[in-house]
């Protein structure tokens, strides 16, 4: 309890000068989170999406057909357009120019104004400003009205002033940013291969507009096509770069995300409608199993779905079951239909453009305005009635998919109830093969997914008993993105995998979406240990596509890591040194050696089985000193195509893929 005069003291000190005001751009740099999503690698790569949504929402409004992104030596990031330059006026409120509001103004910009953009990404109007806040040098030109416009500034304030340093005959915008090394303190190194994936999403969503990408800091060799079609290297070394173009728009982003998929029908079926709002929707139809929908509102991700997301899975299922009633196709079929059984082997994009769009919350992932609901269903079923009454033999293709998808749904059924009845309660019911921990709170408890008995019997040794737990698995699991789901439920490891983490399989809601209950789950980390070669790689890949396919809330919530065990061991005397990648063992090497390549050893680790259980918990168990690797999504529609490329039927994209990153990757011998 305070005393009276405690009290008192207390009462001055919290006065009218107690309330701090924080000026221009400084709250975005004390709290960049609220304004970015976070300050590690996803906020550092959100930088550049709202420079770029920027240019977008020109092209959106018909003033743009080009964005040239380049990433320069230094990491800083260059973003050029053709649009209309932003504006250098006075600006008649600020008393100063338009461009020093636009970048130095939480909440200023021509987004608000329905005469400037009827849709735009960047609603909030904080993308560019929280930008020049979050950058240690930021350069601003803009061409326009036949001159050059430039200014500078540094951690949100300007540092000169707005001054025309030449003349010009075209007319956009060149945003040049450093990210503030004392915000991203985790990373200012930028990723070319997860702006790669966002920019090309970009361009599928926004037909007719090319964006290229340049990375500055890379030399590659050249390639260019023959008359024949076959690609051959010139010889020539070039910045590594990409262009992104689509003239046809998402019908094109359909055939690049189901790259390594069988197709049920030849081509993918657009919707389109402008009678309440723009929305441009295609889909197809492939002989796998998962359901693969992508959402868009105004070029946003919402990757939690929403109203329109609902609204075309009311469409598609009333268009398609009254269609197969109507032509008596129902009649093989044993169990009631379900909602799920309509999108099973469906990839489908929806794009919808609003005006005002309503989100929930700043990240703007989950869309609400109601009247979204009604207007794409509409318009989805009006377009999949007249589809089937055109293309009646794919339709009963189609229809004859869904019967299927009920009946093994009906099997998969009886499956799952058969892995809840065996899920864990207060440890009953475990795996034989899992090695428990004592610790009981799920938040510093940590399981093991072992490759091999053998591997496993190491690690059961080596690990910390009260915290780590260890389960192994045998051989390959079965791939499950080539597995009906009662196949799935059917395989040992998937069910001990259900049962040691003690929670159940995942579940639709009122909304459609599949949702796990992790109020039992027993573990906050789950580990995939695999042996440093290929054939771990590929047991790690079929292991993550079963966590993505089947328990992709675990990802979502950050509990699945990878272990990265050593690829060396160089040895001299009694000094070890491990070694990670093939630059640390030459430096080792060459430190051990002085100089020479003798009087040291360097063992190679095939597999986990080669250490012994003090190698193994030193370098890849104890959590002080290992090296663990989080999986994140960042890119739900990039990773959804890459899964089904790897672990699909269909070998040729597979092959180029191999072929295209092959040089990034350490092969064994």
């Amino acid at each position: 309890m305070l005393e009276n005069e405690d009290i008192k003291a207390a009462e001055e000190q919290y006065s009218a000068n107690s309330i701090q005001v924080l000026e221009g751009l400084e709250a975005v740099r004390k709290r960049p989170s609220m304004y970015i999503g976070d300050i590690g690698e996803r906020g550092l790569h959100h930088l550049v999406y709202e420079v770029v949504d920027n240019s977008i929402d020109e092209a959106m409004a018909g003033y743009c057909n080009q964005i040239d992104v380049q990433i320069l030596e230094d990491n800083s990031i260059r973003v050029e357009d053709n649009g209309r330059g932003i504006p250098t006026g006075m600006h008649e409120k600020e008393h100063r120019s338009a461009l020093e509001v636009v970048l130095t103004v939480l909440h200023a910009g021509g987004k608000f104004s329905k005469s400037n953009y009827k849709v735009s990404g960047g609603l909030h109007g904080v993308g560019v400003s929280c930008v020049n806040a979050l950058s240690d040098l930021l350069i601003a030109e803009v061409h326009r009205e036949g001159k050059v416009f430039k200014q500078t500034y540094s951690q949100g304030k300007p540092t000169s002033q707005v001054e025309v340093i030449g003349e010009s005959d075209k007319t956009g915008t060149i945003i040049t940013f450093h990210p503030d090394a004392t915000i991203f303190q985790q990373t200012t190194i930028y990723k070319y291969d997860t702006l790669a994936a966002r920019l090309r999403e970009l361009a599928y969503l926004n037909k007719g507009i090319k964006i290229v990408l340049t990375d500055k800091r890379q030399m590659v060799d050249e390639f260019v096509t023959d008359e024949n079609g076959e690609s051959k290297a010139t010889g020539n070394k070039v910045y590594r770069s990409n262009e992104f173009y689509s003239e046809k728009g998402l019908s094109e982003f359909i055939s690049y995300l189901d790259a390594g998929a069988t197709n049920l029908i030849p081509e993918p079926i657009c919707v389109q409608s402008e009678k309440v709002i723009p929305i441009d929707i295609a889909l197809q139809y492939n002989n796998g199993y998962t359901e693969k929908i992508y959402s868009y509102v105004n070029n946003i991700n919402t990757i939690e779905g929403g109203t329109h997301l609902q609204g075309f899975k009311m469409g598609l299922s009333r268009s398609l079951k009254n269609y197969a009633e109507k032509n008596n196709l129902l009649a093989k079929l044993k169990c009631d239909l379900s909602p799920e059984d309509f999108r099973e082997g469906l990839t489908a994009v929806i794009s919808v453009k609003v005006a005002e769009p309503q989100f929930e919350g700043q990240t703007k992932t989950k869309l609400g305005n109601s009247e979204v609901t009604s207007a794409v269903s509409q318009a989805t079923s009006a377009a999949m009635d007249e589809y089937l009454e055109e293309n009646p033999k794919l339709g009963k293709l189609i229809i004859e998919k869904i019967v299927l998808a009920a009946t093994a749904r009906n099997a998969a059924r009886k499956a799952r109830e058969m892995v809840q009845r065996k899920t864990a309660m207060g440890g009953v019911g475990m795996p034989g093969k899992l090695a428990d921990c004592s610790e009981r709170d799920p938040e510093k408890c940590e399981l093991f997914l072992v490759e091999g008995d053998s591997a496993g019997g190491t690690a059961k040794q080596g690990r910390d008993r009260r915290i780590q737990a260890i389960l192994p698995l045998r051989g390959k699991i079965l791939n499950v993105e080539k597995a009906a789901g009662d196949r799935a439920f059917d395989s040992d490891e998937i069910r001990n995998i259900y049962t040691a983490l003690g929670v159940t399989v995942a579940k639709e809601d009122e909304n459609g979406e599949k949702h796990m209950d992790l109020s039992r789950l027993r573990y906050h980390k789950v580990v995939i240990m695999t042996d440093a070669d290929v054939d771990g790689s590929h047991i790690a890949c079929l292991i993550l596509t079963f966590f993505f396919r089947y328990m992709f809330d675990l990802i979502k919530n950050g509990y699945v890591y990878l272990a990265t065990p050593p690829l060396y061991l160089v040895k001299k005397g009694k000094e070890e040194v491990y070694c990670w990648t093939e630059e640390q063992r030459e430096e080792a090497a060459l430190r051990l050696g002085k100089g020479s390549d003798k009087g040291y050893t360097v063992q190679r680790y095939k597999g986990l089985g080669e250490m012994s259980d003090i190698q193994l918990w030193e370098t890849t168990m104890d959590p002080s000193r290992r090296r663990l690797r989080q999986i994140t999504i960042e890119n739900a529609a990039e990773a959804e195509r890459t899964f089904s490329m790897l672990m699909g039927d269909d070998v040729p994209p597979r092959r180029q893929f191999i072929e295209e990153n092959a040089h990034y990757a350490n092969i064994d011998a």
